[in-house]
């Protein structure tokens, strides 16, 4: 779809809408619906040369008055689908380990979705694929927060067909990385274990 005129919004309820806050009043739409997120990206930038407001893709209804209610997008039903998967791969302990209320839940989901979005996957451990590995969380009551390792693949850390050494310096790398991308995205990371894993714990 093309971006409507000014004063033309379409009557469709539910899609992709470009809103301003300096057009037409704050979290105001000024054009769509489009069919998908890239279209109503492409409309964002071709305004630049026509508007000098700042206009961003939301997915959402249309209220009668202009206004734009905000709707999971499908975009974000498939970001849950994933990470549901990825919190299905925890080792089934857990339940007996914390529960549901326990605010080491929310620190493990927010941990596991920092590292799916930066393309990383959990280990699962008691699955079909436990060879391939990944990261390991293990939520510690006692320390207040989730130990987070990196698992290689079998062939790295059982079979070793890179040595031992590679296996080692592998090791490290990958789990300073994991402690380096969780501190980027605001979550206090200690060493552990000599540096064998990381404590990961909710920002003060």
């Amino acid at each position: 779809m093309s971006v409507l005129p000014s004063g033309a919004l379409s009557t469709v309820a539910q899609g992709w809408w470009l809103v301003s806050d300096e057009e037409a009043g704050p979290g105001r739409i000024v054009a769509g619906p489009f069919t998908d997120r890239a279209e109503a990206r492409w409309a964002a930038s071709a305004r630049g040369s026509e508007s000098r407001d700042y206009a961003w893709p939301v997915y959402g209804t249309r209220r009668p008055d202009g206004g734009l209610s905000r709707r999971p997008s499908p975009q974000d039903w498939s970001w849950l689908a994933h990470l549901g998967d990825q919190l299905d791969r925890l080792v089934p302990e857990w339940d007996a380990t914390i529960s549901d209320e326990d605010p080491l839940t929310t620190l493990v989901v927010e941990v596991a979705g920092a590292l799916a979005e930066a393309g990383l996957t959990l280990h699962d451990a008691t699955g079909a694929a436990s060879e391939l590995g990944g990261a390991c969380l293990t939520p510690e009551p006692g320390l207040g927060g989730v130990v987070v390792t990196w698992r290689q693949h079998d062939r790295m850390s059982i079979e070793q067909v890179a040595g031992v050494a590679a296996d080692s310096l592998v090791q490290q790398v990958m789990n300073r990385t994991l402690a380096q991308i969780l501190r980027v995205r605001g979550f206090v990371v200690a060493e552990f274990g000599g540096g064998s894993g990381h404590v990961v714990r909710a920002a003060l």
